[in-house]
């Protein structure tokens, strides 16, 4: 069996090189930069590329661990972080044009235990404008490195293009409506949105606050785990980070399921759903079965439709706090998708805000009931495989028919329950196959348990041809 490129390893595999000694940071380092100087002209998936810092730091991790000095979870291995993060001292756009020049002088959290953890920050990756539905006019989109005229997912796209094409070993996204999933899913990663508040939002400029999660995006369970358990756990700086210990993640190795519940909602799972996913989704449940897990039908509470028709009303609300100090001031500079969205934001009634938060409570209980009867809820990702990206340019400027393409991502963002999202090979044209189990609070464990013997029994996700 051929060995991966060194730019297609795992992060963990990169890792275990780097820690014994085999490799050294700084020659992985360069092999990612000069794969990133030949193929990002026509990927476009970073906002800003650290070459000299990345160079710096992977010189300095090289020299510690020849003094002996204690190695971190991350050493050595070059990480991407979109641009939405702070990074001191380097401009910190988030998509946009009012943001061009911002430069904070702090870290985010998890770039800081990135970097705690021996992580070598490559990077910083593109986004939509504001983390919303589109590029700004003026911005580059990334392009799906599997098929540049199909989408690459939404605001994290950059991160999973820069992960997919093998720039960047693993890559921070965000997630307030499905920015971690839509683009693991459309560039055949795994993906994990944590649980709300199971890592620290300080530092990241909000799309909407209590919908916004930050998680890894990799090419392996493993890898995704490693990072998860690096950016995990109680930060002061963010009142809403939970306090709950972290566990060890990469522990979590079961060849088999014996005693997992796994729920699915068949309608749930189908309804506008292309026959193609809804066939993937069946032979998913099929090997999970043969894994040892018990699958049986389940209903999701129907609550969770007005969250999906309605999730363009909390996130325009908290979007418009977020940009106080640019809208309306700098209207002019913002694009007609995000403009539109702050709009809307600034004319919703309160009482329509809180009543929606109301039902959002309604739905998170709801659906900790459901998973007190089950382990996991499996679910497709999206209602399609990669759409081409004139229909999502489409969808997304008519404001009516994005409810839809957010069925199976917007209510785990409203309930801040954990989702992995997993590739499932590539179908006869090519294109990224995807599914998503979905675990109560703090699950991570069991979601990851999950991904790890799946992908044992199935197999690592074909690379993009390149």
């Amino acid at each position: 069996m051929d060995l991966p490129a060194l730019h297609y390893q795992t992060l963990s595999d990169t890792c275990r090189q780097l820690k014994s000694g085999a490799r050294r940071s700084v020659e992985v380092t360069e092999h990612l930069l000069n794969r990133i100087a030949a193929l990002e002209p026509e990927l476009g998936s970073y906002a800003m590329v650290l070459a000299d810092e990345a160079l710096q730091q992977a010189e300095r991790l090289d020299q510690a661990q020849a003094r002996g000095q204690p190695l971190g979870a991350l050493h050595g291995v070059p990480i991407a972080v979109k641009d939405l993060l702070f990074t001191r001292g380097k401009v910190t756009a988030s998509g946009t044009l009012v943001m061009a020049d911002f430069v904070p002088d702090y870290d985010a959290t998890v770039v800081q235990r990135l970097q705690q953890a021996g992580a070598v920050v490559i990077g910083k990756t593109q986004l939509t404008e504001g983390a919303f539905g589109a590029h700004h006019p003026q911005i580059r989109a990334p392009r799906n490195p599997y098929d540049a005229g199909r989408w690459p997912g939404v605001s994290s796209s950059g991160s999973g293009v820069a992960v997919a094409a093998g720039l960047a070993y693993g890559a921070l996204g965000t997630d307030t409506g499905g920015s971690i999933r839509f683009p693991s899913a459309s560039c055949g990663l795994v993906g994990i949105k944590p649980t709300y508040g199971r890592v620290s939002r300080h530092g990241a400029f909000a799309l909407a606050e209590s919908l916004d999660h930050i998680g890894p995006m990799c090419r392996s369970v493993e890898d995704a785990a490693r990072m998860l358990g690096v950016i995990a756990g109680r930060d002061d700086n963010d009142p809403t980070s939970l306090a709950a210990p972290v566990p060890n993640y990469t522990g979590e190795r079961h060849p088999h399921l014996d005693g997992l519940v796994i729920g699915v909602d068949w309608r749930y799972a189908t309804d506008g759903v292309d026959e193609h996913v809804v066939t993937v989704l069946r032979g998913v449940a099929e090997q999970l079965a043969e894994l040892g897990a018990g699958v049986r039908e389940v209903q999701l509470p129907d609550s969770y439709r007005r969250l999906v028709d309605e999730w363009g009303v909390t996130c325009a609300v908290e979007c418009a706090r977020a940009h106080k100090d640019y809208f309306p001031r700098l209207a002019d500079q913002y694009g007609p998708v995000l403009r539109q969205l702050l709009e809307l934001g600034v004319s919703v009634p309160p009482s329509h805000y809180e009543e929606l938060q109301q039902h959002r409570a309604l739905f998170t209980r709801q659906l900790d009931e459901l998973l007190r009867d089950v382990d996991l809820l499996l679910t497709p990702c999206m209602t399609s495989l990669p759409p081409p990206v004139a229909q999502m340019e489409e969808v997304v400027a008519a404001e009516d028919s994005r409810a839809a393409f957010i069925n199976f991502t917007a209510p785990f963002d409203y309930s801040g329950h954990p989702t992995l999202t997993m590739p499932a090979g590539l179908s006869a044209q090519g294109l990224p196959q995807s599914f998503q189990l979905v675990a109560a609070h703090l699950a991570e464990p069991a979601l990851v348990r999950t991904g790890l013997a799946y992908e044992k029994a199935c197999g690592s996700m074909p690379h993009p041809p390149l």
